[in-house]
């Protein structure tokens, strides 16, 4: 198995070991969180009825202005300061943090740090 191959399998294990606990509800939806090398991207999912209530990643159109690179710690920070905007409108203050099984550190822990200081607990 490459090394590739075998880093892939080592973070889908981690995510649905993490997966098993965290389960969003209506009172506390998920915030999960998507990273590639170029992109991030995170969404506040509700499991109960399968639906996404918001979302914000570095490829939307209206985030383009801002965010000139999408794979750096500003632009995570950005769009955890979007999502948090975007959920408190929604009437969000609370979440349970999803990391989809990436080490909380770097552009994860920025984006979580961000959506805590625009207001959402977790």
């Amino acid at each position: 198995m490459a090394a590739a191959d075998l880093k892939k399998t080592r973070r889908r294990r981690r995510k649905l070991r993490v997966r098993k606990r965290i389960f969003g509800t209506l009172d506390r939806p998920r915030l999960t969180v998507f990273r590639s090398s170029k992109n991030i991207a995170v969404q506040v999912v509700d499991d109960v009825t399968g639906v996404t209530l918001c979302q914000a990643a570095s490829l939307n159109k209206e985030l383009r202005d801002q965010i000139t690179y999408g794979g750096n710690i500003a632009a995570a920070k950005a769009i955890g300061a979007v999502v948090a905007e975007r959920a408190k409108e929604k009437g969000i203050t609370q979440v349970a943090f999803d990391r989809n099984g990436y080490r909380y550190h770097g552009r994860i822990k920025a984006l979580a740090d961000a959506a805590r200081e625009g207001g959402l607990v977790f």
